[in-house]
């Protein structure tokens, strides 16, 4: 046999009036649309999880925003020494300061009115995680 004949009898060939190229045609047709499907609902499935992720980047720079600004806040030398003075705290008088070796022969200093702490709570902001416990602070 020629190898042009046998070629023309395969496209020729016919299963119940379709001939095996277009039903081999129509299979691999099907394959890559279901292919190209299965890529583009991974590709939305990614998507939709790095945007969640921005999201959540995005949430966590405003939360360390807002915690750097309470902690200048609460850093600021003013508020520190109005707690330290309500505490009985004060800098230490230059007649008091002593050499390393004359330290265990200094007159000790009457300890300071016990100041009762207070709890500090703080309010949840909705879409955040649960705040941390309260934490007592003397004033």
């Amino acid at each position: 046999m020629n190898a042009p004949v046998v070629v023309r009898r395969l496209f020729d060939w016919k299963v119940r009036g379709f001939r095996w190229v277009e039903i081999i045609g129509v299979v691999l047709v099907a394959a890559m649309v279901f292919s190209v499907y299965v890529a583009k609902a991974g590709a939305a499935r990614e998507s939709a999880l790095i945007g969640d992720l921005e999201r959540q980047i995005a949430d966590n720079r405003q939360r360390v925003r807002l915690l750097r600004a309470e902690s200048t806040r609460l850093e600021q030398p003013g508020r520190l020494e109005a707690l330290s003075r309500a505490a009985g705290l004060a800098p230490v008088d230059v007649e008091r300061q002593a050499e390393v070796g004359a330290l265990d022969g200094l007159k000790a200093v009457e300890a300071p009115a016990e100041v009762t702490p207070r709890a500090v709570y703080v309010a949840p902001v909705e879409d955040e995680p649960p705040a941390l416990p309260a934490v007592e602070v003397a004033q």
